[in-house]
């Protein structure tokens, strides 16, 4: 149980500090809702629906790519990420109660981001939404990792996109593919299994990623 109570005052703490200062969420929600109407306007019309799939997928992780910028700002801009890596609590505490906090901002995005595209472009299928909620976990949790090696670094504005994308790469096959098909099962049983690995590995080498 002291394992979850860290996770969750951990966790705790960062939606706290989103609720006053209202940095991250506001920003993820005003750049996805100017991207759908982006692409509503700029898409001609009767655009097929693998394209406008494609677009609801970069739309989704590049608005997580933006709160995943912001995950361990706190932390970096109150020089208190040495003293949280030092609190006497597991290091794999850390990566899951970031991870919950993003996916909490990612899903309140989505929560606008899908009325929207179904509004759009014609429509909203169950096996999207059943993607949407599958590559999630993928996103905040490989994506709060890749944040946490690239904040340490000179160049993490840079970095972080870098490693973050081709490792969601997978996410938008699987997504697209769940999204367009008539039997969309193996693609999010594909995504279901990449959760499922990336969460395992993330969770056993957070400690050595921090501590390094």
């Amino acid at each position: 149980m002291t394992y979850f109570a860290d996770v969750r005052a951990l966790a705790r703490k960062d939606l706290l500090l989103e609720l006053r200062a209202r940095d991250t969420l506001p920003s993820m929600l005003l750049f996805v809702a100017a991207v759908f109407v982006v692409f509503h306007f700029s898409l001609p019309s009767g655009s097929s629906t693998l394209a406008a799939s494609g677009l609801l997928w970069v739309a989704i992780v590049f608005t997580a790519l933006l709160g995943l910028g912001r995950a361990f700002v706190p932390e970096r801009e109150q020089r208190v990420l040495d003293a949280l890596v030092l609190a006497p609590c597991d290091r794999s505490a850390i990566w899951l109660a970031k991870s919950l906090a993003t996916l909490a901002f990612l899903v309140a995005a989505e929560i606008v981001a899908l009325p929207l595209f179904a509004l759009f472009f014609h429509g909203l299928r169950w096996s999207t939404i059943a993607g949407v909620a599958l590559a999630d976990l993928g996103i905040c949790g490989v994506g709060t990792f890749v944040g946490a090696t690239a904040v340490v670094t000179r160049a993490r504005e840079l970095l972080l996109p870098l490693l973050f994308l081709p490792l969601a790469i997978p996410l938008i096959i699987g997504g697209v593919g769940s999204s367009t098909v008539d039997a969309p099962g193996r693609y999010l049983g594909f995504l279901g299994l990449y959760d499922l690995l990336f969460a395992l590995l993330c969770w056993a080498a957070f400690e050595y990623v921090v501590v390094e």
